[in-house]
């Protein structure tokens, strides 16, 4: 196939049931397919994460979401949902039928999906965090029920694959597996309603330093900042060659920073204080929505309700942590190292902090991690434990030593410091909630020594709210 060949940038629907896909990097003819994929996608975020609660009183907004059953083919061997946090799979779909027709490419049916979102609330509902997974994830897809019948084996492949398969709940049931993360819904988008959904927005704020002159992408655009609509909207986020590296993973970043805007625009302007135009945009957005049957109006109101206090800087995105895959310089791999440190935040993000009953005098704060020196002792843990635990203290910002001291082998593990160095072995605990705290005037003054005993010890999740990275909502694209 050439590289000129517009389906390489897609999953065609009869050979995607045949056997796993091999699409090469995208090409042309998908970056327009791909940047209304993404877009609509931002938009239901905006939806979930934007609020206003007063345009859910229109109950025709329901009329337009189509609904599947999803209960019998998540099966029974799923993560355990540990708080009251929420986790929504968005999904972008490509399907080229009904008013998604004009996309068509002559020879392809049935739809696929190369942009997925897991779009994480917090369980007091004061953050958002939207995790990217790229479309060219070289991953273990579970095997699934078909929404039709059959099964699909379980195999090795690209992660958009699962979608092509076997539909959003294998997509669901794939990354539940692979991130250990409960998901409690998913939205699934087509692009049709991309361009009426920006329009109903009044246009999106962007930024380029440069002017931008692309047929291929059908994208001109003057430098600077401008707001765009419609096609100069699908352009931007379709563009390749033209702006950045010409990599997926930085189209994903730029995407990431288009969909930021949406929600600081959605959030900060007049949208979702104006009934009327909250309306526009949300009988736009659920006009090409797709959802589990758990997920109906009420859940919605309820969603919404609880998100209306919650501020543009309060949403972040990121991509999970890729590496190069070494059999395909086209495809990546999980770094997972550091995926999952993100995946466990945001599964143990149950802190609920309550609001004070009246001020009280702010207590000195630990010192940052690149403050805290840290000497390790084994006495008596297994090596690949203490292996680990230098290498996630590190990854974490913690000042280890380069060598590993031995001892006596003990049966806890012990933060031992002297009385000038308290505030580091504060800091250190919060990451080892397991090891004893424990002064002695002979320790150094200038650091603290982590014994790491016969039974071990535990590194605690970071805190969500301390997940380094990604795009913030209110983050300028210019100036």
């Amino acid at each position: 196939m050439s590289d000129k060949d517009p389906r390489r940038d897609d999953l065609a629907g009869d050979e995607a049931a045949r056997k796993a896909p091999a699409a090469s990097e995208p090409r042309r003819g998908g970056r327009r397919r791909r940047g209304l994929r993404w877009a609509a996608v931002g938009a239901v975020a905006v939806l979930l994460a934007g609020g206003g609660g007063a345009a859910w009183l229109y109950h025709d907004l329901v009329g337009g979401i189509e609904q599947k059953r999803v209960s019998d083919k998540l099966g029974a061997n799923r993560p355990k949902k540990l708080n009251k946090s929420l986790n929504i799979l968005l999904i972008g779909s490509d399907t080229r039928e009904g008013e998604n027709s004009e996309y068509a490419v002559p020879g392809m049916a049935g739809a696929r999906s190369d942009t997925t979102i897991l779009l994480h609330l917090s369980p007091n509902r004061d953050q958002a965090v939207g995790v990217s997974f790229p479309r060219d994830s070289m991953v273990k897809i579970p095997s699934c029920k078909k929404e039709k019948g059959g099964t699909v084996p379980a195999q090795f492949g690209m992660l958009n694959a699962a979608f092509a398969y076997a539909g959003p709940t294998c997509t669901w049931k794939m990354l539940e597996s692979l991130t250990g993360i409960h998901i409690d819904h998913f939205v699934q988008v087509d692009f049709a309603g991309f361009k009426r959904m920006v329009d109903a927005l009044g246009g999106v704020e962007i930024c380029v330093d440069k002017p931008v002159n692309d047929p291929r992408a059908e994208l001109f655009l003057k430098a600077g900042k401008q707001t765009v609509k419609g096609d100069d909207a699908l352009g931007y986020v379709r563009a390749r060659y033209s702006l950045g590296d010409g990599s997926d993973l930085e189209r994903i970043e730029r995407q990431q920073k288009f969909m930021a805007a949406v929600v600081d625009k959605a959030t900060s302007g007049s949208v979702l204080t104006d009934p009327a135009k909250t309306y526009k945009f949300l009988k736009a957005a659920t006009k090409s929505m797709t959802t589990d049957d758990d997920l109906d109006l009420a859940g919605m109101r309820k969603l919404a309700d609880g998100l209306k206090g919650m501020s543009a800087g309060q949403v972040r995105f990121v991509t999970v942590p890729v590496k190069g895959y070494a059999p395909d310089p086209n495809r990546v791999q999980w770094n997972e190292e550091l995926a999952k440190p993100l995946f466990e935040a945001i599964r143990h993000d149950d802190r609920l902090p309550a609001e004070p009953a009246k001020p009280v005098r702010a207590a000195p704060q630990p010192p940052a991690p690149g403050k805290v020196h840290v000497t390790v002792v084994d006495a008596g843990a297994r090596d690949p434990l203490v292996k680990r635990v230098v290498r996630q203290l590190r990854l974490r910002g913690f000042k280890v030593t380069g060598k590993v001291e031995k001892a006596a082998a003990v049966p806890e593990s012990r933060i031992v410091y002297a009385p000038s160095g308290e505030a580091q072995a504060s800091a250190l605990a919060r990451d080892l909630p397991d090891a004893l705290l424990t002064a002695d005037n002979a320790a150094p003054a200038d650091g603290i020594r982590l014994v790491i005993g016969k039974n071990g010890l535990r590194l605690a999740p970071p805190a969500i709210n301390k997940i380094s990275g990604g795009v913030k909502a209110d983050r300028k694209l210019c100036g």
